[in-house]
């Protein structure tokens, strides 16, 4: 009886149409996601860093347990589910903006991007992808300083699509997109620091560590790309953080008007390092999560299976 052999030459291109522009898409949201669950434990204390106010200790270890011992080991992946649903919008599509346009752009890899022209790449992709990721966002940050109200003021959502859908009936646009401003802004700047550094730090550490493509040259250009978007990102993050989670006031007014408005009180109450309030926390969680994604997108975009 004879049997069926399996294609020795696999490739998705030959069964998906379309599957060449799909491909940076579809790559970028599964990296993002895979490293989206390894990281959440460190996003989820960096948050927690960010809305203390006062002088309650902001040491990481101290953050951590207190939060644990009030919340459970589970608490620390309260807000998952929407932080999947935003690597599958924010990540997805800044992602795959960005990998479709250097890859046009290089005319498929046949020459080097100038930094002007990744740059470009990176704040086109940063822009529309944050604009994309905001329900996700602000569900995100929404479900994780849920834990820092009194029961009584606590929003309880059961999941990130749940926050979503009460969010748009509940607010409108207005809460449906809160912070796009500061989230968008905030993309912009993670996403010169991280993408546009990556390609041109893989040229630099290919000099030095046996070529752009090897194992420690990865790891090296992803840690840097990692620290560069981390230092660019952190207080737009912070801004962002603040007007996604503030509640009206007593006399029906928000504490802040908006992205500059929150700026200047922050700056006034805390000194220009409060704007770094969190910053070896948020390097932490940032730079693993950016190495994370490289890495597993270099693995997929490698793998014969994907061609």
């Amino acid at each position: 009886m004879s049997t069926i052999a399996a294609p020795s030459h696999f490739k998705m291109s030959d069964y998906v149409p379309g599957w060449s522009v799909m491909k940076p898409f579809l790559v970028g949201g599964t990296a993002g996601c895979a490293a989206t669950v390894v990281i959440q434990p460190i996003d989820q204390i960096k948050t927690q860093i960010q809305l203390i106010e006062g002088t309650a200790s902001r040491n990481p270890v101290t953050v951590a347990r207190n939060f644990v011992a009030a919340n459970g080991v589970m608490g620390l992946y309260n807000g998952l589910s929407a932080g999947i649903l935003r690597q599958l919008t924010y990540g997805m599509s800044r992602l795959g903006l960005f990998r479709s346009m250097t890859n046009h752009f290089s005319e498929g890899g046949k020459r080097k991007l100038t930094l002007g022209e990744s740059t470009l790449c990176s704040l086109v992709a940063g822009g529309i992808g944050a604009l994309i990721g905001t329900p996700a966002d602000a569900a995100l940050i929404r479900m994780q300083a849920d834990t820092t109200l009194p029961m009584a003021e606590r929003r309880n959502y059961k999941n990130g699509v749940d926050a979503m859908i009460r969010m748009a009936r509940e607010e409108g646009m207005r809460g449906f997109f809160a912070g796009a401003t500061p989230t968008i802004v905030r993309g912009l700047a993670l996403n010169v620091g991280m993408l546009a550094s990556y390609d041109k730090l893989k040229e630099f550490g290919g000099q030095y560590l046996g070529g752009e493509n090897t194992k420690s040259n990865l790891i090296f250009s992803s840690i840097g790309s990692g620290i560069l978007g981390a230092t660019f990102a952190l207080p737009l993050d912070l801004i962002k953080t603040k007007l996604q989670k503030q509640r009206p006031l007593p006399d029906g007014k928000m504490p802040f008007s908006g992205m500059l408005d929150c700026a200047r009180k922050t700056l006034a109450a805390e000194g220009p390092t409060g704007f770094y309030k969190g910053y070896p926390t948020f390097l932490l969680r940032i730079t693993p999560h950016i190495v994370m994604v490289w890495l597993f997108m270099e693995a997929f975009n490698k793998s014969k299976y994907l061609k």
